[in-house]
């Protein structure tokens, strides 16, 4: 690492990254300011013009983006609830989903996301981090040390933010697993998430 990198990560990304898993969910102005920052920041960096486009050189640094920061924040801050003995004030937010049949679905360690009516509440720790949680492929929340599970997690939010959509598994018979529902969301480039109902 340069000198104009590590000045970059010790002096904008250090405040990029404080407190910053409170704007989970924030309007996309918001994130979008703290955004145009970190681009700046990477051109400062490359010693690029002004008005260069900053997605390559991030990548290039391979930093996450702003978004992508948030959510990363907020999966190491659930990991370190579930494996860790942390604070009481913490924990209680934290819930094993429990379901009311024995299902194959039951062994994945998913978190339970309460119901919210306003955007406001969904904002909140209690549903932020268990939806965050539950959209992690299972590779990467069935880790069982913070260092791996830290790595396989920037790796994945590295795929998405820069469009390095891994390759999906083979679908499983439905005779075994109920019906497999594929649901594709594009943004920023494919990204792809996978839900499985099963019957």
């Amino acid at each position: 690492m340069d000198f104009s990198q590590m000045l970059a990560c010790s002096l904008i990304l250090s405040r990029i990254d404080y407190c910053n898993a409170v704007l989970h969910g924030a309007p996309s102005g918001t994130i979008h300011k703290l955004q145009r920052v970190q681009n700046n920041a990477t051109r400062i960096v490359h010693q690029a013009p002004r008005r260069s486009h900053a997605h390559p050189l991030l990548k290039e640094l391979h930093w996450l983006s702003v978004e992508q920061r948030i959510s990363y924040k907020l999966a190491v801050f659930t990991f370190k609830i579930r494996y860790t003995a942390a604070p009481s004030y913490l924990s209680q937010h934290i819930k094993a989903r429990s379901g009311t049949r024995s299902l194959r679905s039951s062994s994945i360690p998913f978190l339970e996301v309460p119901f919210r009516r306003t955007s406001i509440g969904k904002r909140s720790f209690s549903c932020a981090a268990p939806a965050t949680w539950n959209s992690l492929p299972l590779a990467i929340i069935n880790c069982d040390t913070l260092s791996a599970f830290k790595s396989r997690l920037k790796t994945h939010l590295f795929n998405i933010a820069y469009s390095l959509l891994p390759v999906p598994p083979v679908p499983l018979e439905p005779r075994h697993y109920g019906a497999l529902q594929m649901h594709y969301y594009y943004r920023h480039g494919v990204t792809a998430f996978f839900s499985i109902g099963f019957q």
